[in-house]
């Protein structure tokens, strides 16, 4: 009898686990897909292993079928985060200065300048895809595609700005270095989230564009 039981409760055990891993096996099975999603995806920017490393976080995120537009949406709110981010340090280092009246303040205050009208155009960007619909037969997404384009075009350029404008200048070691650093991997990420939204807009075209009737 008691063999019985041990018999019984160990095929219960073994159906519990099984359905356990059948129950996750989808899961997993989804993100490892939207991983190699992304990294194929990745391919088409210029700084690979930074656009997997930043993006792969968000795999649970994306929904199969995997969107080329969802993702170019995640990739545009890494950037803008980044950007705040960077904001905010570059805030800091500039109020630190103007208190002890530091030589090269205005430096700082000028790269501040860029790197905030880049929060503004990436915000713009954020709103502007969502007016985007993917099995939308309007003409609207050239003139969609266009601001996007633009606006991150600018935010890449606000970020070169900054940085060149610490060319040749006699700025402490430590705060030049760390503001570089991270202006120049936000005007990466907002490089490959360029790259990504150019992805997604050549594939929208091609699938909408107007066949001419035979």
């Amino acid at each position: 009898m008691a063999q019985i039981v041990c018999l019984t409760n160990f095929v219960l055990l073994s159906v519990l686990l099984f359905t356990l891993v059948q129950a996750e096996h989808p899961v997993v099975y989804r993100r490892s897909r939207a991983r190699a999603f992304i990294e194929s995806q990745c391919k088409a920017t210029l700084y690979r292993d930074l656009c997997v490393r930043s993006l792969s976080y968000y795999a649970k995120n994306l929904t199969s079928p995997f969107s080329h537009k969802q993702l170019a949406q995640i990739a545009l709110k890494v950037t803008l985060a980044k950007a705040e981010s960077t904001r905010a340090y570059v805030t800091n280092v500039a109020k630190e200065l103007k208190q002890t009246k530091a030589k090269y303040y205005q430096v700082v205050e000028e790269c501040l300048s860029q790197i905030s009208d880049g929060v503004d155009q990436l915000t713009n960007c954020i709103i502007e895809t969502r007016n985007i619909k993917e099995d939308d037969k309007s003409n609207d997404f050239p003139w969609h595609a266009s601001n996007i384009q633009t606006w991150m075009s600018t935010a890449l350029t606000d970020s070169s700005t900054c940085i060149d404008g610490f060319s040749g200048r006699a700025i402490g070691g430590k705060t030049k270095a760390m503001i570089k650093a991270k202006v120049v991997n936000l005007e990466q990420l907002t490089s490959n989230a360029l790259a990504l939204f150019n992805r997604f807009a050549a594939r929208y075209r091609s699938a909408h564009v107007k066949k001419p009737k035979v």
